[in-house]
């Protein structure tokens, strides 16, 4: 939880630059105080099982970050959390994982391909469900980042900005490919 709410923080400007471009530029630092907010509470968070403290850290992010991040965020790790077993298998993760972007699907009602977040956490998800590795994981958290540059948006903020849209990062899934990095990097430290 840590490792990601610094990587997070760390990238406040970065995201913020992103958000400059097509959206109306709060994304970094809405971001920043969100997982601020997770960090503060760390001690309390992390001495719950994983399912609870997943859900602690997501209703942090519902309260503290402003936006449709705070909701959307909020919404991944609860629902990842709820049915999450207390020592989850690979299949757990996989199938819990799948659960936690249907919440966000339906909260922000939007679909992968819209220049989202989602266009990172669902290519994450099938890399994951193919029993793709973590070098696989971030290399796929990574490409579909970038994919998400010649995309139109047709939601959010952005898709107000039309055609304009095109031609710059979407700021949800550049936090998206940090967070999944961070994980990775922390799970790969773990084996």
């Amino acid at each position: 939880m840590r490792a990601v709410a610094e990587a997070v923080i760390a990238s406040t400007d970065e995201l913020t630059a992103l958000d400059q471009a097509i959206g109306d530029g709060d994304h970094g630092l809405n971001m920043k105080r969100g997982f601020e907010a997770v960090l503060a509470e760390l001690s309390n968070i992390c001495e719950s099982p994983l399912p609870i403290a997943l859900q602690k850290a997501g209703m942090q992010l519902v309260m503290k970050v402003g936006g449709a991040s705070g909701p959307l965020y909020g919404t991944l790790f609860i629902a990842f959390g709820k049915a999450l077993p207390e020592n989850p298998s690979r299949d757990d993760f996989v199938s819990q994982f799948a659960a936690a972007i249907d919440a966000v699907k339906a909260r922000g009602k939007s679909e992968q391909g819209q220049k989202t977040m989602l266009d990172v956490l669902i290519p994450v998800h099938e890399t994951l469900a193919a029993g793709g590795d973590l070098a696989a994981v971030r290399e796929a958290a990574t490409q579909a980042a970038q994919a998400t540059v010649p995309m139109l948006a047709t939601r959010g903020r952005a898709s107000f900005l039309g055609e304009r849209s095109i031609g710059h990062m979407d700021p949800g899934a550049r936090s998206s490919e940090i967070l999944i990095l961070a994980v990775a990097d922390q799970m790969e430290s773990l084996a």
